[in-house]
Parts: structure tokens; sequence; C-alpha cells
């Protein structure tokens, strides 16, 4: 009896495991894929011959890339959706990707995901962002990057002219403000500073609060979907009221740039470019670098620290990012998925490819000298840009410091050797303190009142941080003007 159980359970893994085997077996290899792209993939004068026959090399798959120009991406792409003809894959921002999938224009990848060799590699590392991707629960897109989003740098040389270290916590964070604003902090022996300036008390684009998180902390002006899966209007939180608090201390304080009201981002970029400001929340990667070369070129010292988010504080926002999808006309979805998405991420040749390019086309290892820099044999480095002489490639599609995957081990990955210290560190830190920033489905009720409901919000927002209305008044202005608006939005969403 006992050897008869042995021989079934025996027989039964071994079924089990042909049963796996064959499933694998049944997706099947398509002979050509079609890709509808916009200009984030190498475009024909950036050597898009040789990446498809690299890519085809790689595959053993015709590679068709569809490519419009990339500022008129969406109305093409609008038209060809319109036309019936569509392609295998096409890239999509947020807003196109909710609006597709709702339509069902897109191929619900969900289990092709859970089974991919990417996800259960080891080496994937932003399970937040695909999660975040879902809509009631279904995956239609796949992001092969994170979107990015802002951190806080802070000027060592104004930390160490008052004294004091990198703030943790509010109080700290308040404390350096107001030595910033009193303690003359550029040594010109005026009191003509501001600790911090944005673009706006709020932003005019999602997610909203990323060029001031200090002070918005865990308040969300917009529409978010909770833990538990419902949606509310973050406007309407207790939580708004301590960040209107705050931003209304901050500016009758001084430590806020009095003209926040009408800055744009370049005003704010050269108030901290011209020491007026020593605080400055903006974008992660490389322009971690452009800030500290700006400050330099103008005979300032460039030294800049990255902020992790305040004692807590929840982390940076990273914004949605754009997602590769598979259309509904595609005729062997689970084959297109196989062999180019979840091949993108190998960790090995296919995802060098993807992440740095064509070899003697976007980088090389040859002795040569490109924009006066001098390279021995074997040294990696990226090649003079074909379309945009005297600049560099940094990368082919996949960012290499913002990637959701890393490579195998021992394979040579030379992002250390291509992109800057402070480009470096400030990624790491974002990668490693960011939340997804609320992704929001399209309704009816969202299209009809959500502009004029958001204007409104600003406008309130920015008069209670100016002491212009008090937050009862703000509030009570919002019950009257747009509550109804939004329990409309909010009542769609939930639905």
């Amino acid at each position: 009896m006992k050897k008869l159980v042995s021989l079934v359970l025996a027989l039964a893994l071994c079924l089990s495991l042909v049963t796996i085997s064959a499933s694998a077996e049944d997706v099947q290899k398509p002979e050509k894929i079609t890709i509808f792209v916009d200009g984030t993939i190498v475009t024909q004068p950036n050597g898009q011959a040789e990446f498809i026959a690299r890519w085809e090399e790689l595959t053993g798959i015709e590679l068709e890339i569809i490519q419009p120009d990339h500022d008129a991406y969406y109305d093409v792409l609008q038209q060809q959706i319109a036309s019936g003809d569509w392609p295998d894959l096409l890239i999509l921002s947020s807003t196109y990707y909710a609006a597709y999938a709702s339509e069902g224009v897109l191929w619900d990848m969900t289990e092709a995901w859970e089974n991919s060799e990417t996800k259960n590699s080891g080496r994937f590392t932003a399970e937040d962002v695909e999660e975040s991707l879902k809509i009631d629960g279904k995956l239609y897109g796949f992001a092969d990057g994170r979107g990015g989003g802002c951190v806080t740098y802070i000027k060592k040389a104004w930390l160490d002219a008052v004294g004091m270290e990198a703030p943790t916590t509010w109080e700290e964070y308040k404390a350096v403000s107001e030595a910033f604003v009193k303690n003359d902090p550029d040594g010109n022996g005026q009191a003509d500073t501001y600790a911090t300036t944005a673009a706006g008390f709020v932003g005019g684009e999602a997610p909203f609060i990323n060029y001031l998180p200090e002070y918005y902390q865990d308040a969300y002006p917009s529409f978010y979907q909770k833990e538990d899966g419902t949606w509310v209007d973050g406007f309407t939180e207790e939580a708004m009221k301590g960040a209107l608090e705050r931003l209304n201390e901050g500016y009758t304080n001084g430590w806020i740039d009095p003209t926040t009201l009408t800055n744009g981002t370049k005003d704010c970029r050269n108030k901290f470019y011209d020491n007026t400001t020593g605080i400055f929340t903006y974008w992660s990667g490389t322009w971690a670098t452009n800030l500290k070369n700006n400050l330099v070129s103008n005979g300032l010292d460039g030294e800049l620290i990255a902020l992790e988010p305040l004692e807590g504080c929840p982390g940076y926002f990273d914004r949605t990012p754009p997602v590769w999808g598979i259309t509904t006309a595609c005729e062997n979805p689970e084959g297109v998925f196989k062999y180019f998405i979840d091949t993108m991420f190998d960790g090995g040749d296919m995802q060098f490819l993807w992440t740095y390019g064509v070899e003697d086309v976007h980088w090389s290892r040859k002795a040569e000298t490109v924009l006066d820099v001098t390279y021995e044999e074997g040294q990696f480095h990226m090649r003079e840009n074909l379309e945009t002489p005297g600049t560099l490639y940094t990368k082919c599609h996949i960012d290499p410091v913002a990637s959701v995957a890393s490579f195998k081990e021992g394979y040579e990955n030379p992002v250390d050797q291509i992109v800057q210290p402070e480009t470096l560190s400030s990624s790491k830190l974002f990668a490693a303190n960011c939340r997804p920033a609320p992704f929001v489905i399209s309704t009816e009720e969202m299209s009809s009142y959500n502009g004029d409901l958001t204007t409104l919000k600003n406008e309130l927002i920015a008069k209670v941080a100016m002491g212009e209305l008090t937050y009862e008044d703000a509030m009570a202005r919002f019950e009257s003007e747009g509550k109804a608006w939004s329990d409309a939005i909010v009542e769609s969403l939930n639905k």
C-alpha cells in the first residue's frame, strides 16, 4: 500500500510538472510585433534601425515601430484608435491608460504579470508601482520605471552659516526656516532671505502638493482612494486643516517667499541660484546635478542635502508613470507579453539594450574621445547624441536610476560610471521614500465639474495661506460653492 501511494504521488507530481510545462509552452512565439510609441523610444535619427536589428537578433521576432511626432503623439493615437487599426502594443500616459482600459481597448494582463519571470525573478523592486496601476484589481498596463518626483534640497552652506543640522522633524524644520530668515545665512549683512519658495501654494497638476511636502504632510487637496477602497475628496478631510494652518504659519513668519502665489518653476530656480532661498523642493535625479552646477556657476557653494521625509510624514509622491499596454485587437497577447514586456527585464542583454542602447551607436567601450573627454579601451561610456550634437546619451528608453528591476547578479550595470553621484543618491533617496501618487479614474462627473472645483480649491488654499481668509470662512465658501460638485464626483468614483 505504501509503495502504491508513493507511486500515485510521484505520478501526480510528474503530471503536475508536465501540465505546468505544457502551459508555458502553449504561449506561442509571435512572428511579428507592432508597437505604437512616442519619442521616449529611440527615433530614426537616433539609431532606431540599429535598435530594431539588435532587438530582433535577441528575440528572433520581427519588430515594427510606428512613431508619430512626439508633440502630436496623443492626437495621432486617438485617430489610430478611432480608425480601428490597432497595434499590438502602445505607450500611454496615466490619463489615456485609465480611459482606454475602461473602454475595452486594453488587454487584461493581470494573470500574465503574476506568472511572469520579471515579477518572480527576485530582482523586481517596484511592486507598489504596478499595484498602483490596477483598476478594480486588474492590471492593463506595465510601467518600466517609476514616474519620478520631487525631493527637498537644502543648502549645506546655509546650515553651516546658522550652525544647524538638516531638519528631521516639523519642529526642526520650523527652527531652520526661522534661522534662514533672521540669521543672515547668505552672509550679506541683510535680512533679505526666505527659507523656501514654490510655484504656487498648490501645484497645477497631480500630485499637487509635491513642491511643499513639509507643509502638506499627510493632507491631499484632491480625490484619492483609501485603503478600504472608498474614494474621498481630501480637501474635505481634517488633515487639510493642519496643512492650511502650516502654510499660513510659514507665510506669516516670512519662511515662504511672498511671491509664491505667482511664481513659475523658473522663478523658483532663479531664487535658489541667486541665494534668495535655501530650501527648494524639486525633481530628484538629474536635477540634483543641475541645481549643484548652476549654484557653482553663480559662484556659490553647490553642496546640497536631500532630505528624507520629516518624522511622521508620508513619503514623497511618485507620479503615475507611462505604461505599456497590449490592445485587445492583438491576436496573441500572451505571446506579446512574454516575448516583449517580460523580456524587457531579463536582467541581461535585453534589459541592457532597453537601458543603454546599441553598442558603438549609443554607447561604447572603444578607446576614443567624445566631447573632449578621452576614454581608454574597455572603459564604458555613452556616445554623442546623433540627433542633438554636443550632448551625450543618458539612456535608451529605461532610465537606469528609475528602473523597476535590477540586473542579474554578476551582470555589469555601468550606471555608476555614467551618472553623477548626486543624481544617483537623490534618485535612491527618492525611491526609498516615495509612495504612488493617487491614480484617479475618469468619470463623466469628473470631466464636468473638477475643473471649476479645482479652481475654487486653489483660490481658497492661497487665501488661507496668505491670511485673507480663515480656515472656517474658506470651508464655508467651499460648502456653498463647491461641495455639490465634490459630492457628485465622489459618488461617481465610488460607483
